[in-house]
């Protein structure tokens, strides 16, 4: 569900509504692996086969980032802050993405859309032409799917003064966005999203926002 920002109150109840929200998701994503990592001590480990999560220095504002969904809908992905963001860059040709997709969508349906945004974003040049049965061969339900097929907010880049919102890296590549609204990271590779790890990380951005 889409946040309405005009909709979230003022003063306390503001303030409790939020709390309630980022407390929620610590509980569903962090609670059943164990004791709370301390922010101080930095993210907890994650890593796929090959590459592990990079942590942005200095964290960055999340672009203003407006991409059409599968429906037809454009939406401005701003209306998601206040909440863990993880926007995940797959295409259906990525052998990878074939497996990571239904962790991801696991994950979104594990808890919700209220604690935690899975954006699945396709690189398909033919977009919904490519992705929809290959969506529906995975039997994807949960995840909020867009496309950039022109590469407007990702794409690799060798020139230094190319500024790209999500740089390429490899395929698939999952960022994540934490309920601060900063840009804090990345993983390249296909990542199991269903694991104590995935979810110690992402509970770990929630509560920064608290602090």
């Amino acid at each position: 569900m889409i946040l309405d920002p005009g909709k979230t109150g003022t003063g306390h109840v503001a303030r409790r509504s939020r709390r309630h929200v980022l407390q929620g998701l610590i509980g569903a994503l962090a609670g059943a692996a164990g004791p709370a990592v301390a922010a101080t001590e930095g993210p907890p480990l994650f890593e796929t086969a090959r590459h592990p999560f990079t942590v942005l220095q200095p964290a960055r504002a999340f672009p203003s980032v407006r991409l059409t969904r599968i429906d037809g809908v454009i939406h401005d992905f701003a209306l998601f802050s206040g909440k863990v963001m993880l926007v995940n860059f797959w295409a259906t040709w990525c052998p990878a993405c074939r497996s990571e997709l239904p962790l991801l969508d696991r994950l979104q349906a594990s808890v919700g859309h209220k604690n935690l945004q899975v954006i699945a974003i396709a690189l398909d040049r033919n977009g919904r032409a490519a992705a929809i049965p290959f969506l529906r061969e995975l039997n994807i339900r949960h995840l909020d799917i867009y496309f950039d097929p022109d590469g407007l907010i990702a794409r690799k880049s060798e020139d230094e003064n190319d500024v790209v919102p999500f740089p390429l890296y490899g395929m698939p590549i999952s960022y994540v966005i934490g309920a601060s609204g900063m840009l804090e990271g990345y993983i390249v590779g296909e990542a199991d999203w269903s694991s104590d790890a995935a979810r110690k990380l992402l509970g770990y951005y929630a509560r920064t926002a608290q602090e």
